[in-house]
């Protein structure tokens, strides 16, 4: 302290506005600036897991869905009678319309995707000279009934007669 009364009253003046300079960037520097930057990373940090959770939100409930849906399809596996197969059910649903004497012809095929417990059976058969009024029962039987199987394409033509048309259908199904 004696040193600074050497000095006059302005330059003490000085002396002690860069002293309060220093320190306050000091504190600023060392104490106010990390404090400021663990907060922003923690805020990010926050951020971050906030997203993750809502990610693990957003999967948990596609992983129920599909988990539902399993459980349904294993449920329609297990009401389908024994020995049951797309090209029989479908044989028998035209009987019951009243298309079997119309069928030209059914094909029938299988085949697994890739990354599938299940396999697909596909059969396509076409029915001919028959009208729209024996058509609608026909498919609406198909795709209600209750053993899961659906009308993957269809492809209807208009014949010569007079209201007759040509039908082409694909309609398949999963198996275990």
């Amino acid at each position: 302290m004696k040193a600074l009364n050497r000095f006059s009253k302005r330059e003490r003046y000085a002396v002690y506005a860069a002293a309060a300079f220093i320190c306050l960037y000091v504190i600023i520097e060392f104490m106010v600036t990390p404090f400021l930057e663990r907060r922003e990373r923690a805020e990010r940090m926050l951020q971050a897991k906030r997203e993750t959770i809502q990610q693990m939100r957003t999967m948990k409930s596609e992983y129920e869905s599909l988990t539902e849906q399993n459980r349904s399809f294993k449920k329609y596996f297990a009401d389908r009678p024994a020995g049951f197969t797309l090209f029989s059910f479908l044989d028998q649903l035209a009987g019951e319309a009243g298309v079997k004497d119309n069928i030209a012809y059914m094909k029938p095929s299988k085949s697994r995707p890739r990354n599938s417990p299940f396999n697909v059976s596909l059969v396509e058969l076409k029915l001919q000279g028959i009208n729209m009024k024996q058509l609608t029962p026909y498919l609406h039987k198909v795709e209600t009934s209750e053993y899961m199987v659906f009308i993957r394409r269809i492809s209807i033509t208009k014949t010569g007669k007079e209201g007759l048309i040509d039908a082409v259908v694909q309609v398949e199904t999963f198996e275990a």
